[in-house]
């Protein structure tokens, strides 16, 4: 993990770096005398937003390395698969609740694209689904 906190803080070096040299570049290129004119806000803004985003994580990745006191299983060259083979939760591969899901935002989206009117056929198949997700082992061959 300490490999990706110096990538995350090389990319926000590149970004900050980047974001100086685009608006120094861009305000030496406009001739017009109005400062505020000259700078491209859109692309500053953008740079030192991506430089930003990135110490955030290069920050979160450092904070969380330095709270589990020592290295991962998949930081470790030598390490085996089982390692660091936790229990994740439950995983159910029969489930056709995930697929419903992705219809509902198949037809949301479709719904914004074509007519407004399937976007609340929509949330109501996105009601469904969720509920047939959340409560499938309550009923049924799976019910606990």
């Amino acid at each position: 993990m300490r490999d990706n906190v110096i990538l995350w803080w090389i990319l926000t070096a590149f970004f900050a770096f980047i974001g100086v040299v685009y608006t120094g570049w861009h305000i030496i290129a406009t001739p017009d005398p109005d400062f505020a004119s000259r700078v491209e806000w859109v692309g500053t803004v953008a740079l030192f937003f991506g430089a930003f985003m990135s110490a955030m994580v290069a920050f979160y990745l450092d904070r969380t390395h330095k709270a589990q006191n020592g290295e991962l299983p998949e930081d470790i060259l030598t390490s085996d698969i089982d390692d660091g083979d936790p229990e994740l939760g439950e995983f159910s591969p029969w489930s056709w609740w995930p697929i419903v899901l992705a219809a509902s935002a198949g037809v949301f989206v479709v719904g914004l694209a074509v007519g407004h009117f399937l976007l609340p056929i929509g949330l109501g198949i996105f009601v469904v689904a969720i509920v047939g997700w959340v409560y499938e082992y309550y009923r049924g061959n799976f019910a606990r």
